[in-house]
């Protein structure tokens, strides 16, 4: 079973799809993506729901989904959808349900869409538990899915309801996890169950999503769900999103590395970019998201490379030998356009002008100034702008070499020429629309001829807007650290000169590189909040409380905190934290170590003091070092 067999990864084209209506739209087949986003409301406050799904309409969301935790809410759900078509819009709505087929039977019949989550329409809530089933027990299991779906695939027929099969990696069953594990398989699995249901009862109308708060395990996930519905004859579209990616920047950031690489090779129907922010604030980031790639249609050819050396379903660094302080074992480095002084440094700087240089920084110069000011015994660096250039020159440095290199001039012969040199750093630059692609096919060039040279992936924008840059940046590189390709990031943007108000300065460039790496999982250079955007099942101030857990933990050292409005995902989501901040009632918080609960029901006006203490109670309250 292998990804490559069902995606052009040389040319861009969007994954073919069933096309899926709902209500007025359609999902899949030959439409565009569309944009969604839910509500974070109390479900039975009317007025306030209706008055954010207009905002989010307002936006241009296509649309709204609203949580219904029981059979209240969802008979309110007609209410709120009248008020809505009052104010003369008929976006579709859905309907999100959790651990209560019954609030699933009632909103299938007044909403056009419902989500159900296969971690605990029928299992219990996971408590982490190992359970062993003989094959006819776990058959057994299966078949109380049928005893509660099928129910829903009837009222989901007679009303022409769509279904979402929706998983979480936060949320899945004990039995799940138990004979798969808590892995990208165990999501697939997870979803194939209920869909090999639907397909049986021939219900159709059916999307699909698996989503994780660790893009590595989304994206894997994703691509795997693509091969087995493809191997069992299945083609339903796919719903893209990370979860609880967190706010400002670094939910941007990550929202764009997890669905950003998927969308490069045309995977995703309808998208919804989840930030610790007024619901309405996603929809220009996704529809930024959506809009990039299909810019790259009719781009200049890629030539395919085969075999195809990355295994696209789990995680593996491209083999290369250290130079320096890159390749080998390092993580990935950092290379700036120009020297910075904030908490995140770079590894080596790029400057034109070598006569004032900062003392234990590094440099990178171009080769004839290098070679001009003998630099030979410094920490500055030569920059080759070609390999021929680099193979002509008589004055090289005997520790660290770079040099520029595109997909094209890397031929056969050429990296034969090149694969023994010792103080050798290749760095990747391409000019084609679709670079993802371009870049991803040079490595396969230094894959397959046993080439060990390290990388670093450059990319080069005009923006001037930082959000826009973010975006295209984590989008175009993030995917590529995700499968394990590159040994450094150097970015570059022409308006980072500018002096004027909002335009983008070097030190954003370089906090942009260090959270691409860290949204990909290569390398962590900051503390990690895991942040839910909320919903109506939060019952505390989830953006109030995200925003004062940064500002008080913000320069932790290697620390990763889950910051969660209710226990659907919460434990699940946080499993690789290290300490989670869980709804657990009205105004009340629950504190997790890792999984363990800590401490329960704590008040809402306490809880984050509360959160420090257990912190430096356990001996993690290190500040990170200026780099």
């Amino acid at each position: 079973m292998k990804f490559e067999n069902h995606i052009n990864l040389f040319k861009y084209t969007r994954l073919k799809t069933r096309s899926v209506k709902v209500g007025n739209i359609e999902i899949g087949g030959e439409s565009t993506i569309c944009i969604q986003s839910m509500t974070n409301t109390n479900t039975m406050n009317t007025p306030g729901t209706i008055l954010q799904s207009l905002r989010i309409i307002g936006q241009g969301g296509e649309l709204v989904r609203i949580t219904a935790q029981g059979i209240r809410e969802a008979e309110n759900l007609e209410n709120i959808k009248k008020g809505i078509r009052d104010a003369g819009f008929f976006t579709p709505l859905a309907a999100d349900i959790h651990f209560n087929p019954k609030a699933a039977f009632t909103a299938a019949a007044i909403v056009e869409k419902v989500r159900i989550n296969p971690g605990n329409f029928v299992d219990k809530r996971a408590d982490f538990t190992r359970l062993e089933f003989t094959e006819e027990e776990y058959q057994a299991e299966i078949k109380k899915i049928e005893v509660q779906l099928i129910p829903l695939l009837t009222i989901c027929k007679e009303n022409k309801t769509t279904l979402r099969i929706g998983v979480n990696h936060g949320s899945l069953s004990d039995r799940i996890m138990s004979r798969y594990g808590d892995t990208p398989g165990g999501m697939v699995e997870s979803a194939m169950e209920f869909l090999r249901i639907s397909v049986r009862e021939k219900f159709m109308n059916i999307v699909v999503s698996l989503k994780s708060s660790n893009t590595r395990v989304m994206v894997q996930a994703n691509r795997l769900m693509i091969a087995r519905m493809h191997d069992e004859g299945m083609y339903f579209p796919l719903h893209l999103g990370v979860t609880e990616a967190g706010e400002g920047e670094d939910g941007r950031i990550k929202s764009a590395v997890g669905i950003g690489t998927l969308l490069a090779d045309g995977i995703g129907d309808t998208i919804r970019v989840s930030l610790t922010e007024p619901p309405e604030n996603e929809i220009p980031v996704a529809k930024k998201l959506a809009s990039y790639f299909t810019e790259r249609m009719n781009h200049g050819l890629i030539n395919e490379i085969k075999p195809v050396p990355v295994q696209f379903f789990e995680y593996k660094k491209r083999n290369t030998n250290a130079v320096s302080n890159i390749g080998g074992s390092n993580f990935p480095i950092v290379i700036s356009g120009g020297t910075v002084h904030g908490e995140l440094v770079p590894e080596y700087s790029f400057i034109a002008d070598a006569q004032n240089v900062d003392e234990g920084i590094n440099y990178i110069v171009e080769a004839k100034e290098w070679q001009n000011k003998g630099f030979e015994n410094t920490k500055i660096f030569p920059l080759f702008h070609s390999v021929a250039d680099f193979r002509s020159s008589t004055k090289k440095s005997t520790a660290l070499n770079f040099v520029l290199t595109s997909n094209s001039e890397l031929t056969e012969k050429l990296i034969r020429d090149i694969q023994s040199e010792k103080n050798l750093v290749l760095v990747l630059e391409t000019h084609n629309k679709n670079g993802f692609a371009d870049q991803r096919a040079a490595f396969f060039k230094l894959m397959n001829a046993d080439c060990y040279l390290p990388v670093i992936i450059k990319r080069n924008y005009t923006e001037n807007n930082i959000e826009d840059f973010q975006l295209k940046a984590a989008s175009d590189m993030g995917g590529l650290f995700i499968d394990g390709l590159g040994d450094g990031i150097w970015i570059e943007n022409l308006s980072a000169d500018r002096q004027d108000k909002g335009a983008i300065k070097n030190q954003d460039i370089v906090n942009t590189s260090f959270g691409i790496l860290q949204a990909s999982r290569v390398r962590m250079s900051k503390t990690e909040y895991i942040s839910c955007p909320g919903c109506g099942r939060t019952l505390f101030d989830l953006q109030k409380a995200t925003a004062e857990i940064r500002e008080r933990t913000s320069r932790l050292k290697n620390l990763k905190i889950g910051i969660m409005g209710c226990i659907v995902n919460g434990p699940g989501e946080m499993a690789d934290a290290d300490y989670g901040y869980v709804g657990a009632g009205p105004g009340k918080i629950t504190l997790y170590k890792n999984r363990e609960v800590i401490k329960k029901n704590i008040p809402e006006e306490n809880a984050v003091e509360e959160l420090i203490q257990l912190i430096k109670d356990c001996g993690d309250w290190k500040y990170q070092k200026r780099e």
